[in-house]
Order: C-alpha cells, then structure tokens, then sequence
C-alpha cells in the first residue's frame, strides 16, 4: 500500500512526475495475475468456482467461456463489460490493437474472501479446439500477450482427449520461448480418467507430445494431478489441487518483490530521463547560441552591403569639405576609406556591367537575409528557470525521498522474512 501511494500520490506521486517528462508509468498492481489456459472443458472455470467458492463462471462440456474473464474480489457482486474491464484494469488496455477483443471482454467482481483471492486476479481464457472452430479475435496472440503480462500461467490439460489440441500446445509453446518460468502444467480432472494406469496413459500420451516440441522439451517437467474434490464422489486419485493454492500464495509473496524491484527500475528511469533532458537542453542551448551568430552575421551582411552600396555613391556626389563640414574629421576618413574600394571598383567597371553588378549585389543580398532567417528558425525550444528547478526538485524527491523509503520497505520485508541475525 505504502508503495502504491509513492505512484499515486497527488502532489509528487511517480506516475504525476513521469507524465510532466513524457513518460507513461502505471502503479503496480495490488494483486498477482494468474492466466489460466487450456482446451475446452479443461476445468479452467470449475477451478476458479472452486476456489473463490462460489460459482461466478460457467461450466460445462460445451465451450462457455468464448472471451477473456477476469475474476477478482471486491466490496460487492458486480459484472463488468469491456470497457469498464480495461477501466479496472489500466495495464491491459493494449488489448485494445485485438481487433474485435473489446466485446469479448469482462469481469466479475465477487465478495469472497476465501483463501488469497483477495490478493488474486484470475484470467479465464477461451477454451480452445482444433478444426474449423473460428474465434472473433487473434485469441492465439491474445493469450500469448495476456500470458506476458500475467504472474502465472496454468495450463490445464483435460484427460477425456482433448489434451493434444494443438492449438493448446502451440500457444504453449510460444508461451514457453518468452516466459517459460510462469508455465505451470496440471492434469485437470483427474478423477475422471478411470483407473490409475488409465492415468498413466494419459499423461505418458501428454508428456510425447510435448517433448516433440523443442521449446517444451525441458528438464524437470512436471504435471500435478488435480480435481475438484467432490465428498459425494470420492476417488482414490491423488489430488494435489492444494499445491495449486501454495503455488499461488508463494507467488503473491514474491510480488512484494518484485514491486520494489520495480519502483528502483521506476526511479532510476525518472532520474535518467531528467538527466537527459538537461543535457539535451545544454546541448540546444549551444545550437542555438550558434543558429543566432549564424543569423545575425547573414542579417548583417544582407543589411550592411546594400547600405554600403548607397553610401559609396553618396558620398561620390559631394566633396570631401562638405562631408568633413557635416561628419567630422575621423568620421570622413572611415567613411572614404570603406567606400573607396568600391568606388575605384565602379569606376572602372564598364557601363554596360554596372547594371549587371547591381543585379548580382541585390542577389546575394537577398540570399544573406534568406540564411539569417533560416538560421533564427533553427533554434530549439529550451527549457525556461523555472522547468529546471522544477526538474532540480523532481530529481531530488526522487534521491533523498522515494529510494530512501524504498529501502526502508525492502528492509522492513526482509525483517519479516529472516531474523535479526541474518540480516546483521
């Protein structure tokens, strides 16, 4: 909680700082994902019903879950469309790009307390079939990016045969290439698969197909089988459905970890982006310096040249006396010797060039004011004193603020998870 206020806060929360510097942080997330996948009837539904303990989802042979479910708790029973899903759930509105996704989209929102739901977020995904079935929506690349996001993902696999869907087993295995440390694989009611060796069977049938797969061919593979324990039908099968809940609140205890992890991550990428932004402003402020030397020296040449021309000719037309009588001593001897030269330069020019030369000092003239306003336009916006004590400001909550608690709640985590002794 306390790491969440440090991104939401109001005044200087991380995502309010990251959205001044253009970048797009989300506060993380309150409760672990857990994508549940697999062929129709796998008993992805039944196992959720089973463990918030009450019946939110649907089950049956056929296939009753056709779009993306997500279960979570909350202070009342609520059933929410799309677009109040992704309202819910900010990180995932990139399932927005799945064209035709947004309607298949929901969430229930349920009560309970049972177990950890109150700290679990399930994702009930589409049961999947081979064949001609056809799904409004990529919902291969969907699940593989749900899967991405998602603290864990079990793949259920159904002994009644549709185990081997290789639609299944190839999300699967695209799965595996980018998050193989999620996947988790369960044989889903078991107790209906007959007899032990009939078991066997199935999971000797399951284990083939996925050793043929390069990407799944990995050591230390294991299948738990689990049911929904049924006191009206006991069965001699062993069930180790209970590792499936320890799986899920050892991970929930790892989420404390990764989100300090993440909040460092956060810091170090706010305090990056500050400090290019400066040097970035450093560097603008040197170009621009530069653009405008380039642009007054052009103004000036385009200016000065044409007025130097009229001068010259000016002063041609009256005698030294009368311009020493109006100007000055020194001021006439500047004046003759940088006219002069171009003076000499038009007497002995021919007449029928001077119109020519006119034409060529106009051009160049033209030309010189043209570069100083390309120059002036080069210049790049730079930030104003009080942007950067703003950035000064942000830079420092971020040191002497929000990494000093961050290891405060790093160190009072560990507290509780070790003794004194080993933390000395």
């Amino acid at each position: 909680r306390e790491c969440h206020s440090l991104y939401t806060d109001s005044d200087n929360g991380l995502i309010k700082i990251a959205n001044t510097l253009g970048v797009k942080l989300l506060p993380p997330r309150k409760k672990i994902i857990v994508m549940i996948m697999g062929n129709h009837s796998a008993g992805k539904s039944s196992f959720i019903n089973w463990y918030v303990e009450e019946h939110i989802q649907k089950t049956g042979v056929a296939i009753e879950t056709q779009g993306f479910t997500f279960v979570t708790s909350g202070r009342k029973r609520e059933s929410l469309t799309g677009n109040a899903t992704l309202h819910l759930y900010p990180h995932f509105r990139p399932l927005l790009e799945f064209a035709g996704l947004s309607d298949y989209l929901s969430a229930e929102i349920s009560t309970s307390k049972q177990k950890k739901f109150s700290l679990v977020t399930f994702v009930d995904t589409p049961g999947l079939v081979d064949g001609d079935m056809t799904y409004p929506f990529d919902v291969n690349n969907a699940i593989t990016w749900l899967g991405e996001q998602a603290d864990l993902i079990f793949v259920f696999f159904d002994p009644m045969g549709q185990a081997l869907c290789k639609r299944t087993l190839n999300i699967v295995e695209k799965l595996s290439e980018k998050c193989g440390d999620k996947l988790l694989f369960y044989l889903s009611k078991a107790d209906e698969a007959g007899r032990e060796t009939d078991r066997q069977r199935v999971m000797m049938q399951i284990v083939q197909e996925l050793c043929r797969r390069p990407g799944l061919n990995k050591c230390g593979f294991e299948m738990p089988t689990i049911y929904i324990p049924n006191p009206q039908k006991p069965s001699r099968c062993v069930n180790q459905i209970d590792t499936v809940c320890q799986t899920i609140e050892k991970t929930i205890n790892q989420a404390v970890q990764k989100t300090l992890d993440q909040l460092e991550k956060d810091c170090d990428l706010i305090s990056n982006t500050i400090r290019n932004k400066l040097a970035q402003d450093r560097e603008d402020m040197g170009s621009n310096k530069r653009a405008r030397l380039h642009s007054f020296l052009f103004g000036a040449l385009g200016i000065l040249l044409p007025l130097l021309f009229i001068l010259s000719f000016v002063v041609s037309t009256l005698t030294r006396e009368v311009v020493k009588a109006f100007a000055g001593e020194s001021i006439t001897t500047i004046l003759y010797l940088s006219t002069g030269w171009l003076l000499k330069l038009w007497d002995w020019m021919p007449e029928d060039s001077q119109i020519l030369f006119i034409i060529i000092v106009g051009a160049f003239c033209y030309l010189f004011i043209y570069l100083a306003k390309y120059f002036a336009s080069r210049t790049n916006r730079t930030l104003t004193k009080r942007e950067k004590k703003c950035l000064a400001d942000y830079s420092d909550y971020i040191q002497e603020v929000v990494k000093p608690k961050k290891g405060k709640l790093y160190e009072e985590y560990l507290r509780q998870c070790a003794t004194e002794y080993d933390l000395s």
